[in-house]
């Protein structure tokens, strides 16, 4: 597997991790859910749990997470 950068990605098991949604989650079926596994942060959407999942190192989520805050990722 490669990524869009040239690197290749590492295979990460998710199959034992503990998957959990937000607490606001409102039920509408547009969510997503987040795993901590293996050193990484997955995500995946709520309606696809045996899809695909992005998979994060903690320092890039980390920074996903402070720029939501701060604001940086506008709405559509």
């Amino acid at each position: 597997m490669s990524r869009h950068d040239g690197r290749t990605a590492r295979q990460v098991d998710l199959r034992g991790a503990e998957w959990r949604k937000s607490r606001r989650s409102s039920g509408n079926g547009a969510c997503v859910e987040v795993a901590f596994a293996e050193g990484v942060v997955a995500v995946r959407d709520s309606k696809d749990t045996g899809g695909p999942a992005l998979v994060f190192s903690p320092a890039e989520w980390t920074a996903f997470l402070g720029g939501a805050h701060d604001g940086r990722y506008g709405r559509p």
